[in-house]
């Protein structure tokens, strides 16, 4: 019970920043709801994975690849790009607190010189932030990969 609380309220509260992206994007009015819905359905995604113990970069990926391929859906549906639903939705998986760690650590290291410590925390959240970013956009390419090649995969 208390899982399911916790995945209602983080799907809600990551609704909103998607829907202020999309208003900041210039979304239709009739894709706001959409936006919500996919910003809601991505983090919630995430946070159910991230529960059963795996990895933030895999999690955020396979969020995001779910994500991408229900925009399409929606797209075809309600005859839109696939980028006006699934942009904004995305927003809310953005690896903010792993990027401004690992600048913290760069400007104390500029300020008060090396540190080995200091320099083990920056390149840590740096990478961590990069390989979240990169689920993020291998997961919004993935079905333009599969699905709009004009080739076979095989």
């Amino acid at each position: 019970m208390d899982f399911l609380i916790a995945l209602l309220t983080d799907m809600s509260l990551a609704a909103i920043p998607a829907v202020g992206f999309a208003l900041v994007f210039n979304v239709p009015v009739k894709a706001l709801k959409y936006c919500a819905l996919g910003g809601a359905i991505g983090h919630g995604i995430r946070f159910a994975l991230m529960t059963y113990n795996i990895p933030i970069e895999w999690a955020t990926f396979f969020a995001a690849t779910i994500v991408s391929m229900v925009g399409v859906h929606w797209s075809h549906r309600f005859l839109a790009h696939p980028k006006v639903f699934t942009v904004a939705a995305m927003i809310p998986m953005v690896p903010g607190v792993y990027a401004f760690k690992a600048m913290i650590a760069l400007v104390e290291i500029n300020q008060n010189g090396y540190d080995a410590q200091l320099f083990s925390i920056l390149i840590d959240n740096f990478l961590q932030a990069m390989f979240i970013i990169a689920g993020l956009a291998i997961g919004l390419a993935m079905p333009g990969l599969l699905f709009y090649r004009r080739k076979s995969i095989i």
